[in-house]
């Protein structure tokens, strides 16, 4: 049975995001309208996720907002009734081993084609939150802080951050000294001290800067300047 979403906090009630930027596309005959998010990519372990949505035209489902403006029990509460209104959505991940080899702007790239490929409908347009057009996908709008403008991508936001987070919560029961449930992969006191105390663990992204000076506990340490000769 899905949770009671709660009511909106006061800070959050007069920023909700719109149709602005879906209604044209659909007044021209334009379906299935993506919106599309990523989460993990400042992350220090875990995967780099992408969420992917089509919302419909004649439904409503009040309590949305970009991710990052809901507590995590609020986007818990969400997540059931979020999916079940969607058209259609789905979730793309980059390892952190493809994050590594292939460097986090085609590893986005990556986690995107397989967040649509999972949609199961082709994409009329694509409305991305950012600057740079990481899906590669066809007629596409960029939006900065789209995530808090656009109603598709802030559907995605919250699909993508509630199931990247699920994963590091799972993570941290075979890793408990980096507190991924708390953290989630990113940095943090507990988490980089461990680092110092106990080195990566199989699910840290091995090759960046970060990772320098620690111990390796006879983890391969991933070396970028050796793949460019690879």
């Amino acid at each position: 049975m899905a949770s009671t979403v709660p009511q909106l906090r006061s800070a959050n009630r007069g920023k909700s995001p719109s149709l602005r930027f879906e209604r044209p596309l659909w007044e021209q005959g334009k379906t299935n309208i993506v919106g599309m998010d990523e989460v993990g990519r400042g992350a220090w372990a875990g995967p780099l996720t992408i969420g992917a949505a089509v919302i419909p035209q004649d439904k409503r489902i009040y309590k949305i907002r970009d991710s990052k403006m809901l507590t995590e029990g609020e986007r818990e509460a969400i997540f059931d009734r979020l999916s079940e209104w969607c058209v259609s959505w789905a979730v793309g991940h980059a390892s952190p081993r493809e994050c590594d080899h292939l460097g986090m702007s085609a590893a986005m790239t990556l986690a995107a084609r397989r967040a649509l490929d999972g949609l199961g409908v082709g994409p009329d347009h694509l409305l991305l939150d950012g600057n740079w057009d990481f899906a590669h996908a066809g007629p596409t709008d960029l939006l900065i802080r789209g995530d808090a403008r656009s109603l598709s991508i802030a559907a995605a936001s919250i699909l993508a951050k509630v199931t990247r987070d699920r994963l590091m919560r799972e993570a941290s029961f075979e890793f408990p000294a980096y507190a991924f449930e708390g953290n989630k992969g990113y940095p943090g006191p507990t988490h980089k001290a461990a680092l110092h105390a106990l080195g990566p663990s199989t699910i840290h992204r091995r090759s960046w800067v970060f990772m320098d000076n620690l111990p390796w506990s006879g983890i391969k340490r991933e070396d970028r300047q050796q793949r460019l000769f690879d």
